[in-house]
């Protein structure tokens, strides 16, 4: 017998979205998958913390994360319900039109395309399209 998906959550994605961090990371992440260590680094925040607010994410059902040997890679999902899945969208545009959103994008930007200058990054693979994985 397949097991039963779990409804959506509504509350739980809504709480998601009401946090500037978690909405930092959404911006950071658009449509690329990202390690963990570019989020770290840009939002200037201990790793516990990102990946708290990681996993909240995921639990809502916005993010989903891949282990590559060391490195945790975190991309954006759509939701499966319908609404949620307009909510994230708008969401998204909107936070792209943000001055300190577009600023955090600007230093990730400049942070893969000289990691070298930043130590935590010096061996860190690069943020890849979500398009081609």
């Amino acid at each position: 017998m397949a097991a039963k998906s779990s409804p959506f959550n509504v509350e739980r994605f809504f709480q998601a979205l009401g946090d500037n961090t978690r909405l930092r990371l959404l911006n950071l992440m658009g449509d690329q998958e990202i390690c963990v260590c570019y989020l770290v680094e840009i939002l200037g925040q201990a790793q516990p913390k990102i990946s708290r607010h990681l996993a909240y994410l995921r639990s809502a059902g916005i993010v989903a994360a891949r282990r590559e040997g060391k490195w945790m890679h975190y991309r954006i999902v759509m939701p499966k319900n319908a609404g949620a899945e307009t909510v994230l969208r708008q969401t998204l545009a909107w936070l792209s039109e943000d001055r300190a959103m577009q600023a955090d994008r600007a230093r990730l930007a400049k942070a893969c395309c000289s990691p070298t200058k930043f130590v935590a990054l010096k061996s860190a693979p690069v943020p890849v399209s979500v398009e081609t994985l």
